[in-house]
């Protein structure tokens, strides 16, 4: 499963992580991983972010179009149980962000290697999900 900093990165014209988002990106398109999931809370989270940066919303829906047409990228639906394992998380880790607990809830939940692809540490904490550091891929 990859996590939104990567999408972010590789919809942005610039960032920290651009040239490593294209690559893992690349890959995935290729087919290197298989198929590769992603929550669709990450779209939420590329709403929030980009509002918070002055995104105009024509640029959101093409930031957005371009993450649902990546290939072998499969959107993981949210689930009831999704929701409430993410408020658990949220509570047992003390995470600051709900899309984090999102993401290591539909890892647990719905990914069979409950592997996250992720620059984000917040997930070595939790037992039982692997974060893979994309820079290291």
């Amino acid at each position: 499963m990859i996590e939104t900093d990567i999408l972010y990165a590789f919809v942005k014209q610039s960032d920290w992580l651009k040239e490593t988002a294209n690559s893992i990106i690349s890959r995935i398109i290729k087919g290197e991983f298989g198929e590769v999931y992603v929550s669709r809370e990450c779209l939420h989270e590329l709403y929030y972010v980009s509002k918070t940066e002055g995104v105009s919303i024509d640029e959101l829906i093409t930031r957005s179009a371009a993450v649902t047409a990546i290939p072998n990228l499969t959107f993981l639906e949210t689930t009831f149980e999704i929701d409430l394992l993410a408020l658990v998380l949220l509570r047992q880790y003390n995470f600051s962000s709900i899309f984090d607990a999102y993401y290591a809830a539909t890892a647990l939940n719905q990914v069979e290697d409950h592997t996250i692809i992720s620059t984000d540490k917040v997930f070595d904490c939790i037992p039982g999900l692997v974060r893979l550091d994309p820079r290291k891929i």
